[in-house]
């Protein structure tokens, strides 16, 4: 136990250094026009119908190595606390009307971000009997991040977009 202490001491923090920030004024996404929360997101996440490989790679986007809630990003339990909504997965006959429900307990001015192949185009569930179908046929979609999974990379990328920092 006093080794780990001492090799942790000497180590420090590991962590991905902070990219540049994003020039938001010179994207051509719903992203480019000011954002009335200034640098600060709350996200809630919901998950449609996923094979849970997106959540594992959120769950590392705000872990200690790549830590997106530096760049102004948190999840919030509810609907009501967020701002933006994070959807995984495509969208079963089961969570359709959830989903909706959670997009109108949301206040406005709010954001969602469809994440990973599934949630833009159903992905490999394309076609099956219980997909309703992509998060864009359900709830209006402001930004899409590709990738199945997506890297957290690509997630703190988008979110890093919406804060602007």
């Amino acid at each position: 136990m006093l080794r780990l202490l001492r090799t942790m001491r000497r180590v420090g923090r590991i962590a991905v250094p902070a990219p540049p920030s994003p020039d938001v004024s010179s994207q051509d996404s719903p992203t480019a026009e000011p954002l009335p929360w200034s640098g600060s997101l709350q996200i809630r996440h919901v998950d449609a119908g996923s094979c849970n490989g997106c959540e594992i790679e959120i769950g590392a986007a705000f872990g200690p190595v790549y830590d997106a809630e530096r760049y102004g990003a948190r999840l919030v339990p509810s609907p009501r606390h967020a701002d933006a909504l994070l959807v995984t997965g495509p969208v079963t006959r089961n969570m359709a009307d959830p989903l909706r429900i959670t997009y109108e307990a949301t206040p406005a001015p709010k954001r969602v971000i469809a994440l990973g192949d599934c949630a833009r185009n159903c992905g490999a569930f394309a076609g099956a009997y219980g997909v309703e179908g992509p998060v864009s046929d359900i709830i209006p979609v402001d930004v899409e991040v590709p990738g199945c999974p997506p890297s957290p990379e690509a997630i703190v990328d988008a979110l890093r977009g919406l804060t602007g920092r």
